[in-house]
């Protein structure tokens, strides 16, 4: 794959002609301001050796706190990428612990397929297995939300002796959206499956022209919590145009309607782990966000001996509202004063 640096431009906007390039790379004065909005940390890079010689887009990742600090794994979903735990970093590294953060192919400072055909979820689990290999991360804390969810607890069932411990937020494992054998019932499962596919026919609709202001500004809900419009602005940075929102475009259409959809097997599987899981979870859900309310219910039943937090007042994103609560939470959590 060839990596070409693209800037802002009508060309960009309007791909119709000429060369696209398989991967691109946002330009980095689209974050040149974010350091005004707490997003202040060093970058680090790194290429991942996907096998049979195949180098793997550049991934970017924070690492802040001791290196030899207990090892916290935040991860990221959909749309966002490493900027959504800009408030949680400093706390939870000032408190001794290493905080490593993500950017996912596709998302943030990382690279991208300009493809949505690039992005599957093999592509971001093999991703995150070789990144804990190359940087020899144990012992380690997963934070996850939303699709980092999906993501992260994949990789858990395949590697559960590197982690010691999971906070689980805001996030799901779910079967099959359309599992008409299931015991709901046929006309409830579809009823209660529309406004889901209704969200995925919009996307599969717009693909990579969805707009991602809107959909951020309609889910943080800046007018309610006084956040600046830099704020905003910081989370669509990565995505100058179309190009490069390829990943944006597929995750949404990774979630299996159907039992034989790819994912599903890592959704079983995954649930399969957490019923035998004996090692500490904190379940933190929102009380107010569309998406995933209600479905903490599922983690504590598939690991009842974990530990359940309702953030209250928060919609999805919660770290951006509550993240300095998430992060006393996850510091008592990890001290075992819970």
């Amino acid at each position: 794959a060839t990596t070409e640096i693209y800037t802002l431009s009508l060309h960009d906007a309007l791909p119709i002609s000429g060369r696209v390039p398989t991967v691109l790379r946002t330009p980095d004065d689209r974050f040149k301001d974010l350091h005004k909005v707490g997003y202040a940390f060093k970058s680090n890079f790194i290429e991942l050796d996907g096998g049979c010689g195949i180098k793997l887009p550049r991934v970017h990742y924070l690492d802040e706190g001791p290196r030899d600090g207990k090892v916290i794994l935040c991860l990221h979903g959909e749309p966002a990428w490493s900027f959504l735990y800009r408030k949680m970093i400093p706390l939870l590294a000032s408190a001794g612990y290493r905080v490593v953060v993500p950017d996912f192919i596709g998302f943030g400072k990382s690279d991208k397929y300009s493809s949505a055909r690039n992005y599957t979820h093999e592509l971001h689990t093999l991703t995150l297995r070789l990144l804990i290999d190359q940087l020899n991360l144990k012992g380690i804390t997963l934070v996850c939300q939303d699709w980092g969810g999906l993501t992260g607890l994949s990789v858990v069932k395949d590697c559960p002796g590197v982690f010691s411990s999971l906070v689980i937020m805001n996030t799901g494992v779910p079967s099959p959206i359309l599992d008409l054998e299931g015991s709901a019932g046929a006309i409830e499962t579809v009823r209660s499956a529309l406004p889901f596919i209704l969200w995925r026919s919009v996307v599969k609709l717009l693909g990579t022209w969805l707009p991602l202001q809107r959909v951020f500004n309609s889910a943080l809900k800046p007018h309610l919590f006084n956040l600046p419009a830099a704020v905003v602005q910081g989370y669509v940075a990565p995505f100058p145009s179309a190009l490069y929102c390829g990943g944006t475009a597929a995750w949404p259409l990774l979630v299996p309607l159907f039992k034989d959809d790819p994912v599903c097997m890592h959704m079983w599987e995954a649930k399969n782990c957490l019923k035998t899981w004996k090692k500490p979870v904190l379940v933190m859900f929102s009380d107010s966000d569309p998406i995933t309310r209600g479905v903490e219910k599922l983690f504590l039943d598939l690991v009842p001996q974990a530990v359940n937090v309702v953030i209250k007042g928060a919609g999805h994103f919660l770290q951006e509202t509550h993240g300095e609560e998430l992060s006393t939470n996850i510091l008592k959590f990890l001290k075992s004063e819970m």
